[in-house]
């Protein structure tokens, strides 16, 4: 491999992750910086100015892969999904729109609009709880039953298909795969439990008290974690989205519970260098001549992502929010982007999906983070603010 080369494009992958904050102040965070990164992947990428190559940079992009589960296990608290009232309603609404996403895709496979109809309603079935989090706890709702019904539809959201993922698009068949998951499972349940025993000891004083000195064990045991759960997946034959998410849900019961410094450095080397390049990289492997030449595939899969999950969230919810809520709450379940990301990129690998349509999907999913929280939020904004204004003296 050439290094000049590859130096070549980490450097323009560099560029474009550091311009991506600047412009997302410059509109105002109106435009996330997920579509920032996708969008500069295309433009320094070989369809656009050709300044850089996907291919240069895979083993980094395949770190941030694994990075971006890890964060996405370790975001998922257990208790949003044990304690949390409303988690029994968001199951009920993902599997609903498993079903209805199999049906309609399936009829989509039978016209020849999909090539494999499987991975592409999974990618139908996620929400973007990483890019939810943080615009609900700007706006203080994360305690509300609007914000808690949020999160229990995007952490199901996150962890099945991660599951899904693991079993429809592994490399060795369905059956393989749920051993291999139920052996990995298995390991992640002891190197929960094993540590347990070492509560007092010198490792637990070492991996807890140098959160904030250069020692940085715990960072260091972190990325130990998630490098081992990715070999030990792939040599599971599982994908790697699941060795790390696992990584992310065995961090998080391990850690401690006031590890704030934890969670800010986990943010500082996934989304400060690996996940950006990442998303970079899946947007230089976009197929944007596709795009041009078809965009009816782009409205077609940003509706069905409105209807597969906002339909039966919408419904799942019925007396227990009101409905301009629960069209809130639909909106927001209907907002995908980095497992759609995922998703195409491991169905374009191992040969499941066909290229315009991964394409596609990535574009609806830009376009859903774009416009479903801005509709949703500044309703639920509105609504607040007449329910609190004092009635009119006559």
């Amino acid at each position: 491999m050439d290094e000049r080369a590859v130096l070549e494009s980490l450097l323009w992958v560099a560029v474009v992750s550091a311009a991506a904050p600047l412009l997302a102040v410059l509109f105002r965070g109106h435009v996330p910086q997920v579509v920032l990164l996708l969008v500069g992947g295309v433009l320094v990428g070989p369809q656009a100015m050709g300044l850089a190559s996907p291919q240069d940079i895979q083993v980094l992009a395949e770190v941030g892969l694994g990075f971006l589960f890890l964060v996405a296990g370790y975001e998922v608290e257990p208790r949003v999904l044990v304690h949390n009232p409303l988690a029994h309603r968001a199951l009920l609404a993902w599997f609903a729109s498993v079903g209805l996403a199999l049906a309609v895709v399936g009829v989509l496979a039978v016209t020849g609009f999909v090539h494999a109809y499987v991975a592409v309603a999974l990618a139908l079935t996620t929400t973007a709880l990483g890019v939810l989090l943080p615009l609900l706890r700007e706006r203080d709702l994360t305690d509300s039953d609007f914000g808690q019904s949020v999160l229990a539809s995007g952490a199901v959201a996150e962890v099945l298909p991660v599951l899904a993922i693991a079993v429809f698009l592994g490399t060795r068949g369905e059956f393989v795969a749920i051993l291999s998951l139920a052996g990995v499972a298995l390991l992640a349940v002891a190197l929960v439990v094993i540590p347990r025993r070492l509560r007092g000891t010198w490792v637990d004083t070492a991996f807890h008290s140098n959160l904030d000195d250069t020692a940085q064990a715990s960072v260091r045991a972190t990325v130990l974690l998630l490098i081992f759960f990715l070999f030990i997946a792939f040599d599971f034959g599982l994908d790697v989205v699941l060795g790390a998410f696992l990584a992310g849900v065995v961090l998080r019961t391990l850690g401690p519970k006031d590890a704030v410094a934890l969670e800010h450095k986990l943010d500082v080397i996934g989304y400060g260098f690996f996940i950006p390049v990442f998303f970079v990289s899946s947007g230089m492997a976009l197929d944007i001549d596709s795009i041009a030449e078809a965009p009816q595939r782009l409205a077609v899969f940003f509706v069905l992502m409105l209807v597969v999950r906002g339909v039966p969230t919408f419904l799942a919810y019925r007396g227990r929010l009101p409905a301009r809520e629960r069209v809130e709450v639909a909106l927001l379940a209907a907002t995908a982007l980095p497992l759609l990301v995922a998703i195409t990129h491991l169905g374009l690998e191992n040969g499941t999906m066909l290229p315009e349509n991964a394409a596609a999907l990535v574009g609806a999913g830009a376009l859903s983070v774009l416009v479903f929280p801005a509709v949703a939020l500044a309703s639920h904004g509105r609504g607040r603010s007449q329910v609190d204004s004092p009635p009119e003296l006559p």
